[in-house]
């Protein structure tokens, strides 16, 4: 299970890396432009602020437990980018984007399943 565990924060990781990257270098008009329509509905140093948070949670999920130190961070991230993704979903169903809150519920119960996992019986 623990392989399993760093196989999705690793998956986890990665997504919400890259989500994050792209929302703090573009700017909201870009994102919008590209398909992020829910960008509208926010400001621009919210959704930079999303965006530093998603970077901040993918580095939380893997660099703590890989240094060993404070690895109590790792779920914790987990956790958090699940609080995200609720949030994410609330906003889609609102606007209607059924395929975004999907994908918004699967990224939560993955990063359930991490913050279970790692605060629970496969802790570090």
């Amino acid at each position: 299970m623990n392989v399993v565990l760093w196989v999705i924060a690793g998956l986890l990781a990665v997504t919400f890396l890259l989500a994050g990257l792209m929302k703090v270098i573009q700017s909201k008009e870009k994102l919008a432009a590209s398909g992020m329509a829910w960008t509208e509905g926010f400001s621009a140093g919210a959704v930079k602020g999303i965006g530093v948070l998603e970077v901040l949670g993918a580095i939380g999920l893997v660099l703590p437990p890989v240094l060993g130190v404070v690895p109590i961070l790792a779920p914790l991230a987990a956790a958090g980018l699940g609080v995200m993704m609720l949030g994410a979903a609330i906003v889609h169903a609102r606007r209607k984007e059924n395929q975004m809150v999907a994908v918004n519920a699967v990224l939560l119960l993955l990063a359930a399943v991490v913050a279970w996992g790692r605060f629970g019986p496969y802790s570090f």
